[in-house]
């Protein structure tokens, strides 16, 4: 008895959007993101009825549901913008600066403070943080304008970039949400450097940048509380939360305490989202740890080697910001939770709870998709 095989579902010479969308892109990053979002998912069911409990809601799933929601939203986005040619990719993610930043600038006058920042619109049940969306966006713009130089190099692009990137900080810092700054000035940095621009320019901005962050310490309270928790703790400052932190990570050892048998989550407000690393060192230990660490190290590694490899100057320069705005993100969350970073109220990127993180992480990383695409799938390599 013969069988005759099957055809392919999608054969090679199917020229279709999608079939060119599934070939080109990038899996071993999507898988990577994926991963986390579901150690999210995970870490939701582990502290959500804690955080719920606290927050006086009867469904201890609350967040875990909530969560979930968030997840579907912030990957369909990623998946969606990562169908986008090009110059469509650059096109929506100038749309997208261009609306969140005037929301920012709206958000001084009827914004809703959370932290002691002024950084949200609050609808009923939900909350949305523009700054979140404008990052990445931010990114996208300057990464063309400096491209820019080639085609016009009498413009002064690296000035009208660096006006942009200026009136953003300082939406951030009116806030003030100093983390945020801090994130965008780093990924600008990233951007700044790929794209080629003299070393003089670096250097000018990165003592920029020093003078700037000595200024805030000396005027605003909150900044000088938070890096005296870090660098200065005999100042009086409240170190409760890190020192809880540090004790849970300790607690943890290497393998941890069990799934929901920490103690941290009890402890803190923020277990579930500024602190979620040290809930999971605490209740999975460091083997847990280091294997999120290591995720987050390898997404960075692959993207910025398929960024490399574009031969075009805007997409090559606007994949290795974004890739640098979620790596940097990842490491200065990291960075508090281990106490060697100031308190900064930026989440672990698709791990700590949050709708406006995850959908601004979906937005970022869907943009840095639609960039690489065709390039992360051709092998160099362990890491792609």
């Amino acid at each position: 008895m013969t069988h005759t095989a099957a055809a392919p579902l999608l054969p090679r010479s199917d020229s279709s959007w999608f079939t060119e969308w599934r070939r080109t892109l990038d899996w071993g990053l999507v898988a990577g993101i994926l991963l986390l979002a579901g150690i999210g998912l995970l870490m939701s069911l582990a502290v959500g009825p804690t955080a719920a409990a606290k927050i006086g809601y009867e469904d201890p799933y609350h967040y875990l549901y909530r969560q979930a929601v968030h997840a579907c939203i912030g990957i369909g986005l990623m998946l969606a913008v990562s169908v986008l040619e090009r110059k469509w990719a650059r096109r929506f993610g100038v749309l997208i600066f261009a609306g969140a930043l005037l929301l920012m600038a709206a958000i001084l006058g009827v914004g809703h403070e959370v932290n002691g920042a002024q950084s949200w619109f609050r609808f009923s049940a939900f909350s949305v943080q523009p700054s979140e969306q404008v990052k990445p966006g931010l990114i996208v713009l300057c990464a063309w304008l400096l491209s820019q130089r080639e085609r016009y190099p009498d413009v002064p692009w690296a000035i009208v970039s660096f006006v942009f990137f200026a009136v953003t900080l300082g939406l951030f810092l009116l806030q003030p949400d100093v983390g945020g700054a801090a994130l965008i000035s780093a990924a600008f940095l990233v951007t700044f450097f790929v794209s080629g621009l003299p070393k003089r320019w670096i250097i000018g901005f990165a003592a920029g940048g020093a003078a700037l962050a000595v200024l805030l310490y000396n005027v605003l309270p909150n900044v000088k509380r938070r890096v005296d928790m870090i660098f200065n703790p005999s100042s009086n400052a409240d170190t409760f939360q890190i020192d809880m932190a540090g004790a849970a990570i300790s607690r943890g050892g290497l393998f941890g305490t069990g799934p929901g048998e920490g103690l941290v989550k009890t402890q803190i407000p923020e277990a579930h989202t500024d602190f979620i690393f040290a809930v999971i060192a605490e209740e999975f230990g460091l083997v847990a740890i280091v294997a999120v660490m290591a995720i987050y190290g390898l997404i960075a590694i692959r993207g910025f080697r398929a960024a490399a490899r574009i031969e075009d100057g805007f997409a090559r320069t606007a994949a290795a910001g974004l890739f640098a705005l979620f790596a940097i993100q990842a490491a200065i969350n990291i960075g508090v939770n281990l106490a060697v970073v100031p308190p900064t109220g930026l989440t672990l990127p698709f791990i700590s709870y949050g709708g406006s993180a995850m959908v601004g992480m979906g937005l970022t990383l869907g943009l840095a998709l639609a960039l690489v695409r065709g390039e992360g799938t051709r092998s160099h390599g362990p890491y792609g």
